[in-house]
């Protein structure tokens, strides 16, 4: 792709511009560290742009403070790109399912059917679902009808999907999928997670 120029030009009857403004799914999936980060990152471009950006946390505490939260809602309110909601979907579990399955299969399945009746209401132009590859993985959500939903979102609504494991439907679907794959983590020397790396 030199100069962000596409390889191939599909014959689909789309202008330049219409191509170039589709609506895209994105997953960032793979057992390395960055996942998450890398879609805050593309929540901030677009609350630059001025779109209104909803996030959905599905695995990660409720309690969890992240620092992409506190940034990103600052913005979010200060008036100069778009507004940014937050939404935290568990309550204590992470990507290690634990004792209280049943109840987080259930919080996951109502957190995706918020994100159904945000996507019908066009209520974001940028929806980051953190972590939501989980419930997939796991069989909590249908991987089937997210894409089915998907597909069918109307408007210009962009969604990314994080977390290890993402389905190889989903995979196939998406138009943007990266694999981050881990070649080294202070975790392995018996570090565990800092501020300002991890959180």
């Amino acid at each position: 792709m030199p100069q962000g120029q596409p390889a191939v030009v599909p014959q689909d009857g789309l202008t330049t511009r219409q191509r170039r403004n589709r609506p895209l799914v994105m997953v960032h999936t793979g057992i390395g560290k960055g996942k998450s980060t890398a879609a805050f990152g593309m929540a901030l471009r677009a609350w630059n742009q001025g779109w209104p950006v909803g996030v959905f946390q599905f695995v990660k505490s409720a309690k969890w403070k992240v620092g992409e939260e506190n940034a990103l809602k600052v913005l979010g309110a200060s008036g100069e790109g778009g507004r940014v909601d937050w939404h935290k979907m568990g309550e204590g579990w992470s990507w290690i399912q634990r004792d209280s399955e049943q109840s987080n299969e259930e919080k996951a399945r109502e957190g995706w059917e918020q994100v159904k009746r945000d996507l019908a209401a066009e209520t974001y132009r940028f929806y980051v679902l953190d972590e939501f590859a989980y419930p997939l993985h796991w069989g909590w959500v249908d991987t089937a009808e997210v894409i089915e939903v998907l597909a069918n979102r109307p408007g210009t609504q962009h969604v990314v999907i994080t977390g290890r494991n993402a389905p190889a439907e989903l995979c196939e679907f998406a138009d943007l999928v990266t694999d981050m794959s881990k070649v080294r983590h202070p975790m392995d020397a018996g570090q565990k997670g800092q501020r300002g790396i991890e959180w």
